[in-house]
């Protein structure tokens, strides 16, 4: 498909407002989802398979107008000057284009959640009840920079019966248009409608608010991104939200760990992608651990700055000094502060002040150090003897996910499929009448 189709021309056309006010726009825009997301809701197991399906041949097929609407935006990134990570979380390449196909059509393959019979029970009086899931109805996704964003959050919500209004970061604003007419494209030859997966026509920043605002429109608002808009989304928003928080993940080596099993995953934990939620932005080495020398060494040389506390800068000269703010910040890049503690007490300790309770990672030989890490941390996901890149719905086997949940209500982790229903009471009787 040409990027120049009338899919793209629409979404990518200012006038696209129409003049109307942000908050016009974002009804008229949420009224057409929530009219979709009725017929989205009926559609059959097989049809949004078949719709899927269709989406990540499409995707396949607009290949280079993707790879070419993205080149436009890196080199607009590359201009204002965006960091390396930044850069990376926003590249496209063949391989990555065709993981995101890849992902579609896996979430095409997965249990259709919808339907699905939660529990069942009988009262005394012969009364029937289940709880069942259902959709949550018309989401709105808000993100920044990673445009594999717009094709997983638009599979995970058609598959589990949603419509979505999808807001994305202006650094990626090209591609999400190529990506998103590619979905429409797909989703019209499979017969569903094309406004149960709609893009935001303008990057005007009153279009965020307005939605944040939309009570009654939109059911749900799912922020992803950096701290700055996730805190806006909590301040401002008058629609629920499912709140995805920043990844200060820890990777604590015990005393006990495998050196070699040590260095390798803490290496990968940090330096396979340095941009992603799940990469590792805190070691803790315990005192005991015989081979820090050569673990921190490994960072190094892969080209990471070390920031440590006194004892881990002993380790090497080649590591700085660490600032109070360094032990809560998520760097996203090659950057990795290190402390040296005093056991797994003293690990714990530093977890739970400093974590954002998103990831976090032991690497143990001891099972009963493992099991009390495994219980103690209070993150959405916690992991031993793993590398904490791991935390990703793909990797989780739920073919993609909306992003990591770090609160406690709801839905936590990788939030994919189940994240995104919610369920109703089903009561069944044969005429009873309540005394």
């Amino acid at each position: 498909m040409n990027i120049q189709s009338p899919v793209i021309a629409h979404e990518s056309d200012p006038a696209a407002a129409d003049g109307q006010s942000p908050e016009a726009l974002v009804a008229r825009l949420a009224t057409a989802g929530r009219a979709a997301q009725r017929q989205v809701a009926l559609l059959s197991d097989a049809q949004k398979t078949a719709a899927l399906r269709a989406v990540a041949a499409q995707l396949r097929a607009d290949q280079a107008a993707i790879l070419e609407a993205n080149a436009r935006d890196v080199t607009a990134g590359e201009e204002k000057g965006l960091s390396g990570a930044l850069l990376d979380r926003l590249r496209l390449d063949p391989k990555r284009l065709a993981a995101m196909a890849d992902a579609v059509e896996q979430v095409a393959s997965l249990p259709d959640p919808v339907g699905q019979v939660i529990d069942r029970s009988e009262r005394p009086n012969g009364l029937q009840l289940s709880r069942v899931r259902i959709p949550i109805g018309l989401i709105g996704i808000i993100y920044e920079s990673r445009p594999n964003v717009t094709a997983d959050a638009a599979a995970l919500c058609l598959r589990s019966g949603n419509a979505v209004l999808l807001r994305g970061g202006t650094e990626a604003i090209h591609s999400n248009r190529a990506i998103h007419a590619a979905f429409a494209s797909g989703l019209a030859s499979a017969g569903v409608p094309a406004e149960a997966v709609q893009l935001m026509p303008s990057q005007d920043r009153a279009l965020v608010g307005a939605m944040l605002t939309a009570a009654g429109l939109i059911d749900m608002i799912v922020p992803r991104g950096g701290k700055s808009l996730v805190a806006r989304v909590q301040a401002d928003a008058r629609v629920p939200v499912l709140a995805h928080l920043d990844g200060i993940c820890h990777t604590y080596i015990d005393a006990g760990a495998d050196p070699e099993m040590a260095r390798k995953v803490a290496l990968n934990a940090k330096m396979r992608r340095t941009g992603i939620c799940g990469a590792m932005e805190t070691l803790l080495l315990d005192v005991q651990f015989g081979n820090s020398i050569a673990l921190v060494g490994d960072l190094i040389d892969a080209g990471c700055e070390l920031r440590g506390d006194a004892r881990a800068q002993a380790l090497d000269p080649q590591i700085g000094a660490a600032s109070d703010e360094d032990w809560d910040t998520e760097y996203l890049d090659a950057i990795l502060s290190v402390a040296v503690v005093d056991g797994l007490d003293a690990a714990l300790a530093h977890i739970a002040r400093h974590s954002s309770h998103h990831t976090d990672a032991i690497v143990t030989g001891d099972d009963a150090h493992a099991e009390r890490f495994l219980a103690e941390v209070d993150s959405a996901i916690v992991m031993v003897n793993a590398s904490s890149q791991f935390a990703d719905g793909g990797e989780f086997g739920l073919g993609a996910e909306i992003g990591i949940a770090t609160g406690r209500l709801h839905a936590r982790g990788p939030v994919a499929l189940e994240g995104l229903t919610t369920y109703k009471w089903q009561v069944r009787g044969t005429g009873q009448t309540r005394p």
